[in-house]
Formats: structure tokens, C-alpha cells, sequence
């Protein structure tokens, strides 16, 4: 059987008040072509399809879409799961209805295992999601003394060992955080403290993990425990990351053969740093000027409209920092006297791009003499 295993779609997510929704419409038509092209027998999506739990009409709309693509056009059976960005009830809605129809919905958490029995040319494979859950909602749900999400897992998936037994070939799906997984800045914490890091131990004993919430490809434990990173970055702590999808073939005895089949984005992101000057230079030549961009100035002067500066050769400048101007000076200790000098300086900077002219004497001792009175009224 071959399962292809995402994660993490965030659909409707923005990232610095620029909406991804053209970039993730892309990253789903590429599943889908590898859907096509594979001959992929089943596809799991281990949570967080939507960005919040009450997505835009949009993200919706782009979800239906692709849900019917995979389960009507392609007639390939959809797995998904409710992650911690998503709301369960709104997620789980008629999926009991929808399972006829080839899609499965793992909305709330579940009183007792309902495992997904599909069969492909080796023979039946139960799939067991697990919905994002805290400690509290396994307590409530199952009546069980746990206080971390190790404890709340382990739970569960004893559960799901009782129910499918020793020999069924078996594939667990969940969202959560491996102790030792490596994080993005994107991720939202499920915890404070470290109580949210769950022991890839305890599943090491199915077939294959297909696990969501961590944004970059990995495994841990073995490698057949694995998340299969979010399509699209969403941080700019994911810019050396390999987006990609992760396909796995189980064998007639459960064994996993696993592929990461890489993900081209719409638009890549990275970081650029330099001076102005340099990086307007060398943008004009950049094949991959379009790219999501966070710009680190070196430059330790003010600079008029620098962004629109940049936007006129990078137009998708989304961040920029400017540690030109903490660096500035000889590195001695601040004192009051030299932020007063800073102060005065970036004003002569200022003044001389909008007038295209240096302050005269009696103007830089105005503006003097009113930094110095500013100053004196400070506690």
C-alpha cells in the first residue's frame, strides 16, 4: 500500500499580513499531481489543516476544492486530523456521512479506538488517528490519571495496541511533539516547561507513525516515526528547510520503504543582508527577486523610505531589521552624551535626504539645544 503522508497545511494562514493562500493552492496541486503520478493508494494529513480554528471562508473554500479533487476525481481515500490550530467540532462535522464518500475526518478525540480499515494490493491496513489532545481532554475523555502529554499519549496508543493486536499491519496518526524534535519558530507551543515532548518510544511498535505539528522533515527514534513537515515555510527559521511530502509503501508484513518527494514553492524565503547599496545592486540580476524576503541592513545611517527603496527591485521585502544602527560607534559603553551625538546624527542624516542639504549652524544648534533640553527634563 502506498500512503503519502503531509502535514501542517495552515490553509489560511498570513504571514507578515501577506496571505499565503495562492502559495498553498500551488504546494496542493502539486500533492495532487503526485497523487496522480504515484498511484498513491491513501492520504494522510496529521493535522493543522487550517491556520485557526475558525478558518476564512477562502481557506475553506481551497480545502473543499482539493477534497474533492483526491476523494471524487482521483478516487483516493483522505485521512485527516484535527491539530491544535484547528477547531475539532467545526473539522469533525458529518464525517461519519463523509467516510462513505472515501474522506475521514478525526475531529474531537475519540472514547474509544475507530481505527480506518483500507486494503490495498499487499493486503488490509488499520489506520488509527489520534486527534490533538492535552493531558486535560484525555483525562475528561477516558477517565485516566495523566498530567503530561507523555503520559496522555502513551494512553492512548496502549489503546490502539489492545484494539488492532500483534500481526494487523498498523499506521498511527498523530499530532505532537517527539522529546528531540527539532522546532520552528511557526509552530505554536503546546505546552510551557517542556511538559508537551512526548517519547518516540512509545511507537516504535506499528508500522509507520505519520506524525504532524513539527514544521520540518524528520524522524526520531526510527524512521519509520516520522512528521513530514509542513508543504509551504512559514517562518523565516525555515528557510534552509527541504519542503517536501513524504511517501511510504508497506509491505504484506507492515515493513516501511519511505521517499520524501520535494515540494516547489510559489515563492521561496530567505534572508538577505548588506548594505543598501549592495543589495539594490545586486537585486537587479537576482533570478529569485521575488522571493519572501527578510532584509538585514548594514548600513549605520538613517535612510529615508528604505523599504519602498527596496521593494522597487525586491517587491516581497516582508521584514526588515536594522542592526547597522545598534552597531554603530566604537563599541564603547552608552553613555547620555553619546545617544545625545546618535540622536543629532541620525537627524543630520534625515535632514540632508529630505531637503538635499546639510543643516546650516544655526539650524543643527536648534536642533542642539532642543535635544539638550529634552534630555534635561528626563528623570
Amino acid at each position: 500500500m502506498r500512503i503519502l503522508h503531509t502535514s501542517d497545511w495552515h490553509l489560511g494562514r498570513q504571514f507578515h499580513n501577506v496571505s499565503l493562500l495562492d502559495d498553498q493552492r500551488l504546494a496542493l496541486a502539486q500533492i495532487i499531481d503526485i497523487i496522480r503520478t504515484r498511484q498513491v493508494d491513501v492520504v494522510v494529513v496529521a493535522g493543522d489543516i487550517y491556520d485557526r480554528s475558525v478558518p476564512p471562508a477562502t481557506a475553506v473554500e481551497l480545502l473543499d476544492d482539493t477534497v474533492n479533487t483526491i476523494c471524487h476525481e482521483l478516487q483516493v481515500p483522505l485521512i485527516l486530523l484535527s491539530g491544535n490550530h484547528d477547531g475539532p467540532q467545526r473539522l469533525g462535522f458529518a464525517s461519519r456521512q463523509l467516510a462513505g464518500a472515501g474522506l475521514h475526518v478525526a475531529g474531537p478525540l475519540w472514547s474509544v479506538p475507530q481505527p480506518i480499515m483500507l486494503t490495498g494490493d499487499a493486503g488490509e491496513v488499520a489506520f488509527y488517528p489520534i486527534p490533538y489532545a492535552d493531558p486535560a481532554t484525555v483525562r475528561n475523555v477516558h477517565d485516566v490519571e495523566v498530567s503530561s502529554h507523555d503520559e496522555a499519549m502513551a494512553c492512548l496508543l496502549d489503546q490502539v495496541r489492545q484494539d488492532n493486536g500483534p500481526t494487523r499491519p498498523c499506521v498511527v496518526i498523530a499530532h505532537c511533539f517527539l522529546a528531540g524534535g527539532e522546532v520552528s519558530e511557526s509552530e505554536r507551543p503546546l505546552s510551557i516547561g517542556g511538559a508537551d515532548q512526548v517519547s518516540p518510544e512509545h511507537f516504535k511498535n506499528f508500522s509507520y507513525a505519520a506524525l504532524g505539528h513539527l514544521h520540518g522533515p524528520q524522524f526520531r527514534g526510527a524512521p519509520h516515526i516520522r512528521y513530514s513537515g509542513s508543504p509551504l515555510k512559514y517562518s523565516f527559521s525555515e528557510e534552509r528547510q527541504r519542503k517536501s511530502v513524504t511517501l511510504v509503501e508497506l509491505d504484506a508484513a507492515g515493513e516501511a520503504t519511505i521517499e520524501q518527494i520535494p515540494l516547489t514553492p510559489r515563492h521561496d524565503m530567505r534572508t538577505l543582508e548588506g548594505s543598501l547599496a549592495e543589495l539594490l545592486a545586486a537585486g537587479q540580476d537576482d533570478p529569485r527577486r521575488d522571493d519572501y524576503l527578510l532584509v538585514r541592513l548594514s548600513d549605520t545611517h538613517a535612510i529615508l523610505d528604505v523599504m519602498s527603496k527596496l521593494r522597487e527591485v525586491y517587491p516581497n521585502v516582508l521584514h526588515l531589521e536594522r542592526p547597522g544602527l545598534m552597531a554603530r560607534g566604537d563599541g564603547l559603553e552608552v553613555s547620555r552624551d553619546r545617544l545625545k551625538k546618535g540622536e543629532m546624527s541620525m537627524f543630520e542624516d534625515f535632514f540632508t535626504q529630505v531637503n538635499g542639504k546639510a543643516l546650516s549652524e544655526e539650524q543643527a544648534k536648534i536642533v542642539t539645544d532642543t535635544l539638550d533640553s529634552l534630555h534635561r527634563e528626563e528623570p
